[in-house]
Protein backbone atom coordinates (compact mmCIF):
# COMPACT_ATOMS: atom_id res chain seq x y z
CA UNK A 1 0.00 0.00 0.00
CA UNK A 2 2.67 2.55 0.76
CA UNK A 3 4.73 2.16 -2.39
CA UNK A 4 1.19 2.45 -4.47
CA UNK A 5 0.69 5.71 -2.45
CA UNK A 6 4.04 6.47 -2.96
CA UNK A 7 3.38 5.86 -6.79
CA UNK A 8 0.33 8.38 -7.12
CA UNK A 9 2.16 11.08 -5.00
CA UNK A 10 5.13 11.17 -7.55
CA UNK A 11 3.04 10.66 -10.73
CA UNK A 12 0.61 13.38 -9.97
CA UNK A 13 2.91 15.55 -8.92
CA UNK A 14 5.09 15.50 -12.25
CA UNK A 15 2.26 15.64 -13.83
CA UNK A 16 0.37 18.83 -12.34
CA UNK A 17 4.43 20.54 -11.98
CA UNK A 18 4.64 19.50 -15.65
CA UNK A 19 1.21 20.79 -16.88
CA UNK A 20 1.06 24.74 -15.06
CA UNK A 21 4.32 25.23 -14.31
CA UNK A 22 5.83 25.49 -17.84
CA UNK A 23 2.61 27.32 -18.94
CA UNK A 24 2.61 30.04 -15.23
CA UNK A 25 6.16 30.75 -16.31
CA UNK A 26 6.16 31.61 -19.68
CA UNK A 27 2.99 33.67 -19.10
CA UNK A 28 5.06 35.81 -16.28
CA UNK A 29 7.97 36.29 -18.51
CA UNK A 30 5.69 37.78 -20.70
CA UNK A 31 4.56 40.11 -17.88
CA UNK A 32 7.53 40.96 -16.82
CA UNK A 33 8.68 41.86 -20.09
CA UNK A 34 5.99 43.75 -20.65
CA UNK A 35 6.32 45.54 -16.94
CA UNK A 36 10.03 46.72 -17.37
CA UNK A 37 10.80 47.23 -21.34
CA UNK A 38 10.02 50.68 -20.15
CA UNK A 39 13.52 50.91 -18.78
CA UNK A 40 15.25 49.83 -22.70
CA UNK A 41 12.73 52.32 -24.44
CA UNK A 42 14.06 54.62 -21.84
CA UNK A 43 17.44 55.07 -23.95
CA UNK A 44 16.11 56.77 -26.81
CA UNK A 45 12.47 57.49 -25.66
CA UNK A 46 13.51 59.76 -23.22
CA UNK A 47 14.96 62.25 -25.61
CA UNK A 48 12.08 62.00 -28.27
CA UNK A 49 9.23 63.16 -25.38
CA UNK A 50 11.75 65.13 -23.77
CA UNK A 51 11.65 62.96 -20.18
CA UNK A 52 14.05 64.43 -17.57
CA UNK A 53 15.11 61.73 -15.00
CA UNK A 54 12.49 62.43 -12.16
CA UNK A 55 9.78 62.58 -15.04
CA UNK A 56 11.67 59.05 -15.70
CA UNK A 57 11.06 58.22 -12.30
CA UNK A 58 7.65 58.95 -11.69
CA UNK A 59 6.77 57.18 -14.79
CA UNK A 60 8.14 53.80 -14.07
CA UNK A 61 6.68 53.97 -10.81
CA UNK A 62 2.85 55.14 -11.60
CA UNK A 63 2.56 51.77 -12.68
CA UNK A 64 2.22 50.30 -9.52
CA UNK A 65 -0.44 52.63 -8.32
CA UNK A 66 -3.01 51.57 -10.79
CA UNK A 67 -1.92 47.77 -9.50
CA UNK A 68 -2.26 48.10 -5.86
CA UNK A 69 -5.18 49.99 -6.43
CA UNK A 70 -6.53 46.84 -8.10
CA UNK A 71 -4.68 44.41 -6.93
CA UNK A 72 -7.01 42.76 -4.14
CA UNK A 73 -10.23 43.26 -5.82
CA UNK A 74 -8.36 41.08 -8.77
CA UNK A 75 -7.65 37.92 -6.42
CA UNK A 76 -11.38 38.13 -5.07
CA UNK A 77 -12.87 38.10 -8.15
CA UNK A 78 -10.47 35.80 -9.57
CA UNK A 79 -11.48 32.94 -6.62
CA UNK A 80 -15.12 33.69 -7.56
CA UNK A 81 -14.87 33.22 -11.40
CA UNK A 82 -12.01 30.62 -12.06
CA UNK A 83 -8.59 31.34 -12.46
CA UNK A 84 -8.29 30.58 -16.26
CA UNK A 85 -11.22 32.92 -16.91
CA UNK A 86 -9.38 35.94 -15.07
CA UNK A 87 -5.85 35.56 -16.29
CA UNK A 88 -6.76 35.19 -19.75
CA UNK A 89 -8.41 38.59 -19.24
CA UNK A 90 -5.73 39.96 -17.23
CA UNK A 91 -3.40 38.78 -20.08
CA UNK A 92 -5.40 40.48 -23.12
CA UNK A 93 -6.18 43.50 -21.62
CA UNK A 94 -2.42 44.10 -20.39
CA UNK A 95 -1.38 43.24 -23.99
CA UNK A 96 -3.69 45.43 -25.75
CA UNK A 97 -2.51 48.81 -23.29
CA UNK A 98 1.23 47.51 -23.86
CA UNK A 99 0.67 47.70 -28.07
CA UNK A 100 -1.04 50.87 -27.62
CA UNK A 101 1.40 52.12 -25.42
CA UNK A 102 3.71 52.36 -29.14
CA UNK A 103 1.86 55.10 -30.24
CA UNK A 104 1.96 57.99 -26.77
CA UNK A 105 3.03 61.21 -28.33
CA UNK A 106 3.85 62.99 -24.89
CA UNK A 107 5.00 62.51 -21.15
CA UNK A 108 1.00 62.79 -20.08
CA UNK A 109 0.23 59.73 -22.42
CA UNK A 110 2.80 57.72 -21.23
CA UNK A 111 1.83 58.40 -17.69
CA UNK A 112 -2.57 56.91 -18.32
CA UNK A 113 -0.99 54.22 -20.48
CA UNK A 114 1.32 52.73 -17.79
CA UNK A 115 -1.26 53.95 -14.67
CA UNK A 116 -3.78 51.33 -17.06
CA UNK A 117 -0.98 48.99 -17.36
CA UNK A 118 -0.79 48.44 -14.01
CA UNK A 119 -4.86 48.20 -13.67
CA UNK A 120 -4.54 45.48 -16.30
CA UNK A 121 -2.08 43.45 -14.67
CA UNK A 122 -2.90 43.71 -11.45
CA UNK A 123 -3.80 40.02 -9.63
CA UNK A 124 -1.32 38.53 -12.14
CA UNK A 125 1.35 37.72 -10.06
CA UNK A 126 -1.01 37.19 -6.62
CA UNK A 127 -2.94 35.27 -8.83
CA UNK A 128 -0.85 32.78 -10.08
CA UNK A 129 0.93 32.28 -6.28
CA UNK A 130 -3.03 31.87 -5.49
CA UNK A 131 -3.45 29.30 -8.06
CA UNK A 132 -0.73 27.50 -6.65
CA UNK A 133 -2.49 26.86 -3.39
CA UNK A 134 -5.32 25.45 -5.29
CA UNK A 135 -2.65 22.58 -6.97
CA UNK A 136 0.36 22.35 -4.94
CA UNK A 137 1.03 21.24 -1.23
CA UNK A 138 3.22 23.39 0.91
CA UNK A 139 6.38 21.40 0.21
CA UNK A 140 5.76 21.38 -3.76
CA UNK A 141 4.96 25.24 -3.19
CA UNK A 142 8.72 26.65 -2.73
CA UNK A 143 9.85 24.87 -5.60
CA UNK A 144 6.66 25.59 -8.01
CA UNK A 145 7.34 29.62 -6.87
CA UNK A 146 10.54 29.21 -8.01
CA UNK A 147 10.02 27.97 -11.41
CA UNK A 148 7.65 31.13 -11.98
CA UNK A 149 10.21 33.74 -10.08
CA UNK A 150 12.43 32.52 -12.74
CA UNK A 151 10.86 34.71 -15.55
CA UNK A 152 12.56 37.32 -13.71
CA UNK A 153 16.17 36.86 -14.32
CA UNK A 154 14.74 35.21 -17.68
CA UNK A 155 12.92 37.91 -18.26
CA UNK A 156 15.74 40.27 -18.21
CA UNK A 157 18.02 37.86 -20.25
CA UNK A 158 15.72 37.55 -23.17
CA UNK A 159 13.84 41.27 -23.22
CA UNK A 160 17.52 42.80 -22.10
CA UNK A 161 19.23 42.07 -26.39
CA UNK A 162 15.36 41.58 -27.62
CA UNK A 163 14.31 45.14 -26.52
CA UNK A 164 17.56 46.91 -27.32
CA UNK A 165 18.19 45.10 -30.97
CA UNK A 166 13.98 46.50 -31.79
CA UNK A 167 15.50 49.56 -31.32
CA UNK A 168 18.56 49.79 -33.10
CA UNK A 169 17.48 47.49 -36.22
CA UNK A 170 13.43 48.50 -36.56
CA UNK A 171 11.85 51.35 -37.83
CA UNK A 172 8.77 50.17 -40.24
CA UNK A 173 7.18 52.56 -41.75
CA UNK A 174 8.95 55.28 -40.24
CA UNK A 175 7.99 54.55 -36.48
CA UNK A 176 10.88 54.79 -34.07
CA UNK A 177 12.50 51.50 -32.52
CA UNK A 178 11.58 52.30 -29.27
CA UNK A 179 7.90 52.54 -30.24
CA UNK A 180 8.55 48.96 -32.39
CA UNK A 181 9.18 47.97 -28.85
CA UNK A 182 5.88 48.14 -27.15
CA UNK A 183 3.90 47.33 -29.89
CA UNK A 184 6.14 43.49 -30.83
CA UNK A 185 5.96 43.05 -27.19
CA UNK A 186 2.31 43.50 -26.81
CA UNK A 187 1.27 40.89 -28.98
CA UNK A 188 2.46 37.76 -27.39
CA UNK A 189 0.53 38.71 -24.25
CA UNK A 190 -2.37 38.95 -26.08
CA UNK A 191 -2.18 35.36 -27.59
CA UNK A 192 -1.15 33.56 -24.29
CA UNK A 193 -4.44 35.16 -23.29
CA UNK A 194 -6.35 33.59 -25.65
CA UNK A 195 -4.29 30.20 -25.08
CA UNK A 196 -4.95 30.48 -21.62
CA UNK A 197 -9.16 30.41 -21.69
CA UNK A 198 -8.63 26.49 -22.98
CA UNK A 199 -5.40 25.70 -21.61
CA UNK A 200 -6.04 25.98 -17.56
CA UNK A 201 -8.30 24.34 -15.69
CA UNK A 202 -9.19 25.77 -12.18
CA UNK A 203 -9.01 22.84 -9.88
CA UNK A 204 -7.81 19.39 -9.63
CA UNK A 205 -11.15 17.84 -10.23
CA UNK A 206 -11.43 19.37 -13.34
CA UNK A 207 -8.10 18.20 -14.53
CA UNK A 208 -8.65 15.15 -17.79
CA UNK A 209 -4.96 14.85 -17.71
CA UNK A 210 -5.13 13.43 -14.20
CA UNK A 211 -6.69 9.67 -13.30
CA UNK A 212 -10.02 9.86 -11.23
CA UNK A 213 -7.38 8.36 -8.09
CA UNK A 214 -5.32 11.25 -9.19
CA UNK A 215 -7.53 13.62 -8.94
CA UNK A 216 -8.67 12.04 -5.43
CA UNK A 217 -5.47 11.99 -3.80
CA UNK A 218 -4.35 15.73 -4.67
CA UNK A 219 -8.09 16.91 -3.11
CA UNK A 220 -7.35 15.20 -0.05
CA UNK A 221 -4.03 16.08 0.47
CA UNK A 222 -4.72 19.83 -0.41
CA UNK A 223 -7.90 19.04 2.02
CA UNK A 224 -5.73 18.08 4.68
CA UNK A 225 -3.22 21.20 4.99
CA UNK A 226 -6.52 23.59 4.75
CA UNK A 227 -7.74 22.49 8.01
CA UNK A 228 -4.29 22.07 9.58
CA UNK A 229 -3.83 25.81 8.50
CA UNK A 230 -7.04 26.83 9.98
CA UNK A 231 -5.94 25.73 13.54
CA UNK A 232 -2.91 27.95 13.16
CA UNK A 233 -4.20 30.82 11.30
CA UNK A 234 -6.88 33.61 10.98
CA UNK A 235 -9.94 31.91 10.02
CA UNK A 236 -12.04 35.60 8.80
CA UNK A 237 -10.57 38.14 6.77
CA UNK A 238 -10.93 40.90 9.08
CA UNK A 239 -8.65 38.66 11.70
CA UNK A 240 -6.16 38.04 8.96
CA UNK A 241 -6.46 42.25 7.84
CA UNK A 242 -5.57 42.55 11.92
CA UNK A 243 -2.84 39.71 12.07
CA UNK A 244 0.68 41.92 12.58
CA UNK A 245 2.44 39.01 10.72
CA UNK A 246 0.41 40.16 7.31
CA UNK A 247 2.18 43.46 7.52
CA UNK A 248 5.26 42.29 8.14
CA UNK A 249 5.13 40.37 5.21
CA UNK A 250 4.12 42.98 3.27
CA UNK A 251 6.90 45.29 4.93
CA UNK A 252 9.91 42.60 4.01
CA UNK A 253 8.30 41.93 0.22
CA UNK A 254 8.30 46.09 0.03
CA UNK A 255 12.13 46.28 0.66
CA UNK A 256 12.40 43.73 -1.94
CA UNK A 257 10.10 44.61 -4.46
CA UNK A 258 11.52 48.22 -4.09
CA UNK A 259 15.79 47.37 -4.91
CA UNK A 260 13.91 45.10 -7.65
CA UNK A 261 12.22 47.32 -9.36
CA UNK A 262 14.15 50.52 -8.88
CA UNK A 263 17.02 48.83 -10.44
CA UNK A 264 15.05 46.96 -13.20
CA UNK A 265 13.75 50.43 -14.73
CA UNK A 266 16.88 52.47 -14.11
CA UNK A 267 19.93 49.70 -14.54
CA UNK A 268 20.09 50.28 -18.24
CA UNK A 269 20.43 54.43 -17.62
CA UNK A 270 22.86 53.97 -14.59
CA UNK A 271 25.32 51.71 -16.83
CA UNK A 272 24.85 54.12 -19.38
CA UNK A 273 25.75 57.07 -17.34
CA UNK A 274 28.91 54.44 -16.38
CA UNK A 275 30.01 53.64 -19.80
CA UNK A 276 29.61 56.47 -22.08
CA UNK A 277 29.49 55.39 -25.92
CA UNK A 278 28.24 52.19 -25.33
CA UNK A 279 25.71 51.22 -28.10
CA UNK A 280 22.25 50.27 -27.17
CA UNK A 281 23.17 46.56 -27.68
CA UNK A 282 26.05 46.89 -25.63
CA UNK A 283 24.33 48.06 -22.74
CA UNK A 284 21.59 45.45 -22.99
CA UNK A 285 24.22 42.47 -23.13
CA UNK A 286 25.57 44.05 -19.73
CA UNK A 287 22.39 44.24 -18.07
CA UNK A 288 21.93 40.31 -18.20
CA UNK A 289 24.95 39.94 -16.06
CA UNK A 290 23.51 40.06 -13.02
CA UNK A 291 19.95 37.98 -14.25
CA UNK A 292 22.09 35.10 -15.34
CA UNK A 293 23.21 34.87 -11.67
CA UNK A 294 19.85 35.24 -10.35
CA UNK A 295 18.85 31.82 -12.14
CA UNK A 296 21.06 29.61 -9.46
CA UNK A 297 19.89 31.65 -6.80
CA UNK A 298 16.55 31.08 -7.10
CA UNK A 299 16.93 27.70 -7.52
CA UNK A 300 19.29 26.96 -4.75
CA UNK A 301 17.20 29.66 -2.38
CA UNK A 302 13.82 27.77 -3.19
CA UNK A 303 15.41 24.15 -2.85
CA UNK A 304 17.52 24.44 0.42
CA UNK A 305 14.04 26.19 2.25
CA UNK A 306 11.56 23.46 0.64
CA UNK A 307 14.25 20.56 1.53
CA UNK A 308 14.99 22.10 5.30
CA UNK A 309 11.57 23.12 5.57
CA UNK A 310 12.79 26.34 6.78
CA UNK A 311 12.46 30.20 5.22
CA UNK A 312 12.93 32.62 7.67
CA UNK A 313 17.01 32.21 8.07
CA UNK A 314 17.00 31.93 4.23
CA UNK A 315 15.47 35.21 3.76
CA UNK A 316 17.65 36.62 6.37
CA UNK A 317 20.82 35.63 4.61
CA UNK A 318 19.33 36.84 1.13
CA UNK A 319 18.67 40.05 2.64
CA UNK A 320 22.24 40.17 3.83
CA UNK A 321 23.74 39.06 0.66
CA UNK A 322 21.69 41.80 -1.29
CA UNK A 323 22.61 44.58 1.41
CA UNK A 324 26.22 44.16 1.23
CA UNK A 325 26.09 44.56 -2.72
CA UNK A 326 24.01 47.78 -2.79
CA UNK A 327 26.67 49.16 -0.39
CA UNK A 328 29.18 48.11 -2.71
CA UNK A 329 27.48 49.82 -5.62
CA UNK A 330 27.60 52.91 -3.50
CA UNK A 331 31.31 52.83 -3.60
CA UNK A 332 31.31 52.15 -6.85
CA UNK A 333 33.57 54.08 -9.37
CA UNK A 334 34.09 51.69 -12.74
CA UNK A 335 31.75 49.98 -15.20
CA UNK A 336 33.52 46.76 -14.18
CA UNK A 337 32.98 47.64 -10.23
CA UNK A 338 29.22 48.61 -10.71
CA UNK A 339 28.30 45.45 -12.61
CA UNK A 340 30.10 43.03 -9.94
CA UNK A 341 28.67 44.82 -7.28
CA UNK A 342 25.20 44.55 -8.30
CA UNK A 343 25.59 40.63 -9.75
CA UNK A 344 26.16 40.09 -5.82
CA UNK A 345 23.56 41.84 -4.88
CA UNK A 346 21.57 39.84 -7.63
CA UNK A 347 22.31 37.15 -5.59
CA UNK A 348 20.20 38.21 -2.58
CA UNK A 349 17.34 40.00 -4.50
CA UNK A 350 16.69 36.45 -6.47
CA UNK A 351 17.64 34.70 -3.59
CA UNK A 352 14.61 35.97 -1.71
CA UNK A 353 12.21 35.44 -4.31
CA UNK A 354 12.87 31.41 -4.55
CA UNK A 355 12.22 31.52 -0.61
CA UNK A 356 9.74 34.15 -0.23
CA UNK A 357 6.42 33.01 -1.91
CA UNK A 358 6.24 29.87 -0.23
CA UNK A 359 6.59 30.67 3.63
CA UNK A 360 4.17 33.52 2.73
CA UNK A 361 1.14 31.25 2.04
CA UNK A 362 2.25 29.85 5.25
CA UNK A 363 0.09 32.45 7.03
CA UNK A 364 -3.42 32.16 4.89
CA UNK A 365 -6.37 29.87 5.24
CA UNK A 366 -8.44 28.77 1.91
CA UNK A 367 -10.61 31.54 2.95
CA UNK A 368 -8.47 34.49 4.05
CA UNK A 369 -5.42 33.38 1.04
CA UNK A 370 -7.27 35.21 -2.12
CA UNK A 371 -7.45 38.69 0.27
CA UNK A 372 -4.51 38.05 2.15
CA UNK A 373 -2.32 37.50 -0.99
CA UNK A 374 -2.97 39.79 -3.13
CA UNK A 375 -3.06 42.37 -0.11
CA UNK A 376 0.49 41.20 0.90
CA UNK A 377 1.31 41.74 -2.90
CA UNK A 378 -0.10 45.27 -3.10
CA UNK A 379 1.38 46.87 -0.57
CA UNK A 380 4.83 45.71 -1.20
CA UNK A 381 3.83 46.80 -4.90
CA UNK A 382 4.45 50.10 -3.40
CA UNK A 383 7.81 49.89 -3.15
CA UNK A 384 7.91 49.48 -7.30
CA UNK A 385 6.67 53.04 -7.29
CA UNK A 386 9.35 54.05 -4.57
CA UNK A 387 12.45 52.29 -6.03
CA UNK A 388 12.02 54.28 -9.15
CA UNK A 389 11.35 57.28 -7.45
CA UNK A 390 14.60 56.83 -5.17
CA UNK A 391 16.77 56.25 -8.39
CA UNK A 392 15.05 59.70 -10.22
CA UNK A 393 15.59 61.76 -6.85
CA UNK A 394 18.90 60.56 -5.70
CA UNK A 395 22.05 60.50 -6.84
CA UNK A 396 23.01 56.81 -7.76
CA UNK A 397 25.47 56.64 -4.72
CA UNK A 398 22.72 57.73 -2.40
CA UNK A 399 20.13 55.95 -3.96
CA UNK A 400 21.94 52.54 -3.79
CA UNK A 401 22.71 53.04 0.02
CA UNK A 402 19.16 53.94 0.48
CA UNK A 403 18.62 50.56 -1.01
CA UNK A 404 20.28 48.66 1.10
CA UNK A 405 19.27 50.11 4.45
CA UNK A 406 15.46 48.84 3.28
CA UNK A 407 17.34 45.31 3.29
CA UNK A 408 18.45 45.91 7.25
CA UNK A 409 15.54 46.85 8.00
CA UNK A 410 13.50 44.12 6.18
CA UNK A 411 16.25 41.57 8.27
CA UNK A 412 15.12 43.08 11.23
CA UNK A 413 11.52 42.50 10.66
CA UNK A 414 12.19 39.08 9.87
CA UNK A 415 13.90 38.41 13.56
CA UNK A 416 10.31 39.16 14.77
CA UNK A 417 9.13 36.40 13.89
CA UNK A 418 8.08 33.80 16.35
CA UNK A 419 6.48 31.21 14.51
CA UNK A 420 6.31 30.33 10.05
CA UNK A 421 2.96 29.02 10.38
CA UNK A 422 3.25 25.51 9.07
CA UNK A 423 6.61 25.55 8.36
CA UNK A 424 9.25 23.33 10.36
CA UNK A 425 9.60 26.12 13.07
CA UNK A 426 6.33 25.65 14.40
CA UNK A 427 5.05 22.52 13.87
CA UNK A 428 5.82 21.47 17.65
CA UNK A 429 3.17 24.50 18.40
CA UNK A 430 1.48 22.89 15.72
CA UNK A 431 0.91 19.67 17.10
CA UNK A 432 0.10 20.73 20.57
CA UNK A 433 -2.66 23.48 19.38
CA UNK A 434 -4.02 20.33 17.14
CA UNK A 435 -3.97 17.99 20.58
CA UNK A 436 -5.51 20.80 22.56
CA UNK A 437 -8.53 21.58 19.65
CA UNK A 438 -8.95 17.41 19.62
CA UNK A 439 -9.05 17.32 23.48
CA UNK A 440 -11.85 20.16 23.66
CA UNK A 441 -14.02 18.11 20.84
CA UNK A 442 -13.92 15.33 22.88
CA UNK A 443 -15.12 16.66 25.90
CA UNK A 444 -17.85 18.42 24.16
CA UNK A 445 -18.90 14.86 22.69
CA UNK A 446 -18.31 13.64 26.16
Amino acid sequence: MTSIKQSIESTTIRKTMLRILPFTFLCYVIAYLDRVNLGFAALEMNADLALTAEVFGLLSGIFFIGYFLFEVPSNMIMHKVGAKVWIARIMITWGIITIGTGFVQSATHLYAARFLLGIAEAGFFPGIILYFTYWFRSKERGRASSSLILALPIGTIIGAPLSTWIMDNIAWSGIAGWRWLFILEGIPAVILGVIALFYLKNRPRDAKWLTDEEKNWLENELDKERQQSLVVNKASKLAMVKDSKVWKLALIYFANYSAMYGLSFFLPSIIKSFSTGSSNMEIGWLTIIPAIVGIPAILFFGWSSDKRNEHKNHLIVSFLIAAAGFIACGFANSTTTLIVAITFAAIGLYGFCGAFFSFMTLFFTETTAPAGIAMVNAFASLGGFIGPMIFGQLAISNGMFLIAALAILACVILLTFKQTGLSGESRNDNIEITTVNQNVNIEKIG
